[in-house]
């Protein structure tokens, strides 16, 4: 199997490269940080369903995730692999990013 990354996806790994690259200026850092991030998400690939499944309201959204330090990686299972929705920081309000806003009765 292999992981596929959204166009959102590849703008939070460049907005997370950024946010490391402010924290601490060094490039092997932020070398190693994005690589080890990217390696923990991707052995994802082997055992998909090893994620954590994320629930809305007692339903399963069919997304799952992964966490790496302070960013949540969230992907769903496709015919060919993973495809990574979202890489988000865990302190966000990840769950409107992420799930379509649900309609009040009445609306």
């Amino acid at each position: 199997m292999s992981a596929s990354y959204s166009p959102l996806a590849e703008r939070d790994l460049e907005h997370i490269q950024d946010e490391v690259f402010e924290a601490c200026r060094d490039a092997e850092t932020i070398q190693r940080y994005m690589d080890a991030m990217m390696d923990k998400i991707e052995a994802k690939t082997i055992y998909p369903r090893s994620g954590t499944s994320l629930y809305w309201f007692d339903r399963f959204t069919g997304y799952y995730y992964v966490v790496y330090k302070a960013y949540i990686a969230f992907y769903y299972i496709a015919d060919n692999g993973i495809c990574i929705e979202r890489i988000l920081h865990g302190k966000s309000d990840y769950m409107n990013k992420l799930v379509p806003r649900m309609p009040a009765d009445g609306e």
